[in-house]
This record gives structure tokens, C-alpha cells and sequence, in this order.
């Protein structure tokens, strides 16, 4: 039996088969992301996934102004294969488990692991982006150790570490690499605050707000990009002119 393509993939191929079939042409504009996902009757999240899967591919590009244009109508190669997982994906599981493997540590913590997590969101805070990233991948590993349950702390760690096997997921991530940590460390401490709490409900939210946030950030990082390339170009002819009028007046 065939493995059913994930949802992004379908979505992607779905437009990818419009492009090649002459519906949008190179130039053309596609339908705006909102309008997409009501029209395939996904979320933001999956849309944007599949877009930036085509993007990949070359089939599209995002400018800032103009919306998702149509690049070409004949792909580059796969960069990665149909059980490729991507980063929103990753989040949404980790979603699902974390909230209710949080809840469960906030009944079960000790006062010594309470500040060993205190240890670690002091360590977001350091300078070195890789052990600042180190810091946040134990934080949430810990936590799912203090469940006491070897299988899901195992899953946990999986799900982290899929981020670093995946070039998708990879891709995304790097795009919000460069905005900031300030937020998300704050939002470890309420997460802390809410197993020091003891209180599985609270847990459970905080783990939520935290990873629905994660999804926000990385749908505006996707977004920056193309406002990122324009600022650039913007600078690169601004540039150019200078060295034009610098030569006319020398």
C-alpha cells in the first residue's frame, strides 16, 4: 500500500499541476495565500507550507506588493522526498504532545527540577546562538523526562531533532533564525512558572501559547522574506545611483 501524501504536498502538487497546465502562467499572479486556504479548506500554517515548498522548487517567488508571481512552469529537482516533513508540521505535533506532556510533569516535578529548567531559560539568554538553541531543545527534553515515560521523552527528542534531518523544516527555521529570542524566553518562564504551579491545566496552556506563538513567528519570518529581498534591492539601486551621480560630479 502507497503512503498518502501529506496535506502540504497535495496542495503543492494541486498548484504545481495548475502552473503546468497553463492556468497560471510565468508573470501571473496567484490567488492571494487567505483565498488559497479557504479554497483547499486548510489552515494558514499548511498553506504557507506548500507555498514555500513550490518556492523551493522555483515554480513561484513572493514580492512584497504584488503578492505569490508564477516563476516558471517547469520545477527545479526535489531537494526532498514525499516523507519530507516540514517545520509547521513539526510544530503542530509537538503541540499536541507537549501540551499534555507538560501537564502531566507539572504533577509529577521536583523542587530540583524545577531549578534545573531555571538553569536552562537562563542559558536562552546566552550570546552563542548554539547553546542558546541547546538551552531551549533540553528544556522541553527535561520536561518530557519528568513524565517519567521513556517513550514519550523519546518522542519529544524526536521531534525536536527532525528539524535538523529535514531540509524543509530547515529552510523555514532559518528564515526566523535572525528575528529575535527575546519573546520565546519569555514565554519558557510562564511555562515554568506554570509547572512550578503544580497545576496540569495551566501547564497544558502554557506549552499551547508557546507553540501557537512559535507557528505565528514563523508565518511572519515566511512573510519578511520578501519584504527582506525588496529592502535589499531598494538598497542595492539606491547604490548604484550614488556611484552614477558621484561620477558625474567628480
Amino acid at each position: 500500500m502507497s503512503e498518502p501524501k501529506k496535506l502540504y504536498r497535495r496542495i503543492a502538487n494541486s498548484i504545481a499541476a495548475d502552473i503546468q497546465s497553463g492556468r497560471y502562467k510565468p508573470g501571473d499572479r496567484l490567488p492571494p495565500e487567505r483565498d488559497l486556504a479557504v479554497q483547499y479548506g486548510v489552515s494558514r500554517p499548511t498553506l504557507r507550507e506548500a507555498m514555500i515548498a513550490l518556492e523551493i522548487l522555483g515554480m513561484i517567488e513572493a514580492k512584497h506588493g504584488l503578492g505569490i508571481i508564477v516563476t516558471k512552469t517547469k520545477p527545479d529537482p526535489l531537494p526532498f522526498s514525499d516523507s519530507e516533513i516540514g517545520a509547521f508540521e513539526l510544530i503542530e505535533a509537538r503541540r499536541l504532545l507537549e501540551g499534555e506532556v507538560c501537564a502531566l510533569a507539572a504533577t509529577l516535578i521536583t523542587d530540583e527540577q524545577v531549578t534545573e529548567l531555571e538553569g536552562l531559560v537562563n542559558q536562552m539568554h546566552h550570546a552563542d546562538p548554539e547553546r542558546a538553541e541547546r538551552a531551549d531543545r533540553e528544556f522541553h527534553v527535561l520536561i518530557a523526562k519528568i513524565s517519567g515515560n521513556g517513550a514519550i521523552a523519546s518522542c519529544v527528542e524526536n521531534l525536536w531533532d527532525w528539524r535538523y534531518r529535514s531540509p524543509l523544516a530547515r529552510n523555514i527555521l532559518a528564515r526566523a533564525a535572525n528575528l529575535g529570542m527575546g519573546a520565546r524566553i519569555d514565554e519558557h518562564g510562564d511555562i515554568l512558572a506554570a509547572l512550578k504551579s503544580r497545576s496540569g491545566n495551566a501547564a497544558r496552556q502554557a506549552m499551547h501559547d508557546h507553540l501557537d506563538r512559535v507557528i505565528e513567528h514563523l508565518l511572519n519570518a515566511t512573510e519578511i522574506v520578501a519584504v527582506e529581498r525588496v529592502r535589499q534591492a531598494n538598497s542595492e539601486r539606491r547604490q548604484a545611483i550614488a556611484r552614477r551621480l558621484k561620477g558625474v560630479t567628480d
